[in-house]
C-alpha cells in the first residue's frame, strides 16, 4: 500500500490547524504543522511534502514570500488566507502559487482544490492533447471542439481562449496571461474583448449560460476550466 500524500499545514492559528488537520485526515493525507515561515522551511527540508496550505499572516514574516522558496522544493503551494484583495491574489499566483483560497472556506472545496494541485505536481494532467469535461472535448492538437459528439465551431479568437484554459484545467489563468497569449502583449490590458469572447464560449458551450459551471470566473484575477 502506497505511503499516504504528505501535506505540510503552516499556520499560526491554532484553531484552523486544526480544522485544517481533521479535513485533511478526512481525504487520508499525512500531516505536518508548522506555525511560522522559519518552522516551514526547516519542514520543508526535512519532511519533504508534496504540497503546502499557506496562509500570508505569518508571525515572522509575510507567507507571501515564502511562495517562491517553498515552490522551489517541489511542493505544490495553495494560499489559504482571509486576505481578500485581488492585489494580493495575483502576487500569489505571479509568484507561483498553485491557487488561493479565502477564509472562512469550505472543507471539501479545499480538499478538491488540493487534488487538483497534486495532479498538475504529479503531472497526471499536464499539457493533455485530449481534455474531456462532460460533454466536452477539446482536441488541442487537431484544433477541434465538440459537444456530445457535435462539433462546436469557434471563432480563431474564442478558439485561442479556450485552448489557453484548456491547457491547464482547473487552474486560474490571469486575464493578462490569455489576453497576451491569444491577443498579443499590446492587448494585456483589453479585457473587453476577453469578456466578450468568454460570453460567446458560455453561450456555446454552457448547458446554462447565465449560470456558468464550465468557464468559471475568478473576480479581478482571470477564468478558469472546471474539470
Amino acid at each position: 500500500m502506497p505511503a499516504p500524500l504528505k501535506i505540510l499545514v503552516v499556520e499560526d492559528d491554532s484553531a484552523i490547524r486544526r480544522l485544517l488537520r481533521g479535513a485533511l485526515a478526512r481525504g487520508d493525507y499525512a500531516v505536518v504543522e508548522a506555525g511560522s515561515v522559519r518552522e516551514a522551511l526547516s519542514a520543508l527540508a526535512i519532511d519533504k511534502p508534496d504540497a503546502v496550505l499557506l496562509d500570508l499572516g505569518l508571525p515572522d514574516r509575510d507567507g507571501i514570500e515564502a511562495i517562491g522558496l517553498l515552490k522551489a522544493g517541489g511542493a505544490a503551494v495553495l494560499v489559504v488566507s482571509a486576505r481578500t484583495d485581488t492585489a494580493e491574489k495575483v502576487a500569489a499566483l505571479d509568484l507561483g502559487a498553485d491557487d488561493y483560497l479565502v477564509k472562512p472556506f469550505d472543507t471539501d472545496e479545499l480538499l478538491a482544490r488540493l487534488r487538483t494541485a497534486l495532479r498538475h505536481r504529479l503531472g497526471a494532467r499536464a499539457l493533455s492533447d485530449r481534455v474531456e469535461i462532460g460533454a466536452i472535448v477539446i482536441d488541442l492538437a487537431h484544433r477541434r471542439v465538440t459537444r456530445a459528439g457535435a462539433e462546436v465551431h469557434l471563432s480563431p479568437k474564442e478558439y485561442g481562449v479556450l485552448a489557453e484554459l484548456a491547457r491547464f484545467p482547473d487552474r486560474v489563468i490571469r486575464h493578462t496571461v490569455i489576453l497576451r497569449e491569444v491577443w498579443g502583449p499590446a492587448h494585456e490590458d483589453a479585457l473587453d474583448y476577453l469578456r466578450i469572447v468568454i460570453r460567446n464560449l458560455r453561450q456555446k458551450l454552457e448547458d446554462d449560460p447565465a449560470r456558468p459551471r464550465l468557464i468559471r470566473n475568478e473576480p479581478g484575477v482571470g477564468y478558469r476550466l472546471q474539470g
